[in-house]
């Protein structure tokens, strides 16, 4: 059995986490004062807490898993937020990103479609005092067309293409960032919308699990 983390080690490795991350080239200080402040192992199940501040991603049952603090970081930081932000995420998953989101953006608006996972999250981010989030089941893959448009969309699962749907949702300027299917593995995309219709740009390798739903698998 893992030797219980007190809350003073948490912080120290919370700590640890962030000059990492800074290391590894995230320099977006509002994305690092996230980290700095949400506590990443009320996220993750009691029995891999002692994990939380690895870099590295931890399973949370129903075949999903948190990913690692690296990739949350890169989306975050490539997503370009300034705090006046209604940000949409696809797969709130533990509600990590959430939190991390609820921080840099006005509002956050996320979709889970596993509803287990769903209330977890529900009841981590209320635990917090977490209010600037309005959170759903359902499928995610078309979006929420309900409170668009947004300024940024998060996806953290892998779709076949962009779907129109989420693309449609954007304000001008705003940023898309989902990855995508692509020779037989994923690149992360950064779909932009701009007066003229939208640009499009693959950022890097990516591994997701796959975006089920009406537009996805």
């Amino acid at each position: 059995m893992a030797a219980r983390v007190t809350d003073t080690a948490y912080r120290r490795h919370r700590r640890r986490l962030v000059e990492q991350l800074r290391s590894s080239g995230i320099d977006d200080l509002a994305v690092l004062h996230a980290f700095d402040v949400v506590p990443r192992h009320l996220f993750v199940p009691e029995p891999i807490r002692h994990r939380a501040y690895d870099d590295a991603a931890l399973p949370l049952g129903h075949r999903q898993t948190i990913s690692r603090p690296i990739v949350h970081a890169l989306h975050l930081s490539l997503a370009g937020l300034g705090g006046t932000e209604r940000a949409l995420e696809i797969g709130t998953g533990s509600g990590f990103q959430t939190a991390l989101l609820s921080r840099l953006v006005s509002h956050v608006f996320s979709i889970e479609k596993i509803p287990e996972l769903g209330d977890l999250a529900r009841q981590r981010l209320r635990a917090l005092g977490i209010e600037n989030v309005t959170l759903r089941v359902g499928d995610g893959s078309a979006g929420w067309a309900e409170h668009a448009p947004y300024h940024v969309i998060l996806v953290g699962a892998a779709a076949p293409r962009v779907p129109d749907s989420l693309k449609s949702q954007l304000t001008e300027g705003g940023r898309l960032l989902i990855p995508v299917a692509s020779d037989g593995g994923q690149k992360l995309v950064l779909v932009t919308r701009t007066e003229d219709g939208f640009e499009e740009a693959a950022v890097e390798d990516a591994r997701f699990v796959p975006l089920l739903g009406e537009e996805g698998w």
